[in-house]
């Protein structure tokens, strides 16, 4: 059971799964992510050899994962947020700078690609107003929103595995760029 929030996190909160070109059946790679990564590639041929780019979406709801992609294709989501011990403990990687993602709705639909510009390990305490607004979207209030949201969510999460939330947890401060489409903002 104390692996199951690990797990949970990469799979249902990030929602990134192994690439995949295969399309149609259930758990296929809709055939938007294929066409939103071929239509990138035609453009900029020096990602052709480049596998197709994992694709998920943001938080674990509907209503949550359609405004968030939203505000990333608008180019005013530019970062994601998740803990550190959740990547030890599912012994996964961090991200890396310059892998790109495909952000989707929560059906599946491709909304953007993303290409990772920076990875930071922060306490919770220490996040930035800066750093809030960009995972936000927002500049009213994104600190005291980001707080808030991320200490309920983790808290939740945590409770699965019967931990809580410190302010000295690391968090896992991901900030990213819309390459595909290019927003008008």
């Amino acid at each position: 059971m104390k692996h199951l929030l690990p797990i949970l996190f990469l799979v249902l909160i990030s929602c990134k799964s192994e690439p995949k070109t295969e399309v149609s059946s259930e758990n296929k790679t809709d055939t938007t992510v294929v066409d939103m990564w071929n239509a990138y590639v035609q453009l900029h041929p020096e990602f052709k050899n480049d596998s197709l780019p994992d694709a998920w979406f943001f938080h674990n709801n509907k209503t949550d994962a359609n405004r968030l992609g939203k505000l990333t294709l608008e180019g005013k989501k530019q970062a994601s947020s998740g803990l550190y011990a959740w990547y030890k403990e599912a012994n996964a990687a961090l991200p890396k700078v310059g892998t790109k993602h495909i952000i989707t709705d929560f059906d599946g639909k491709a909304q953007a690609i993303i290409q990772i510009t920076k990875v930071d390990t922060i306490p919770f305490h220490k996040i930035s107003q800066a750093y809030a607004e960009k995972d936000m979207g927002t500049t009213n209030e994104a600190l005291k929103k980001w707080r808030k949201a991320h200490w309920d969510f983790f808290e939740s999460a945590l409770k699965e595995s019967g931990k809580k939330p410190t302010e000295n947890m690391l968090v896992v401060c991901e900030q990213f760029e819309t390459v595909w489409p290019k927003s008008s903002k």
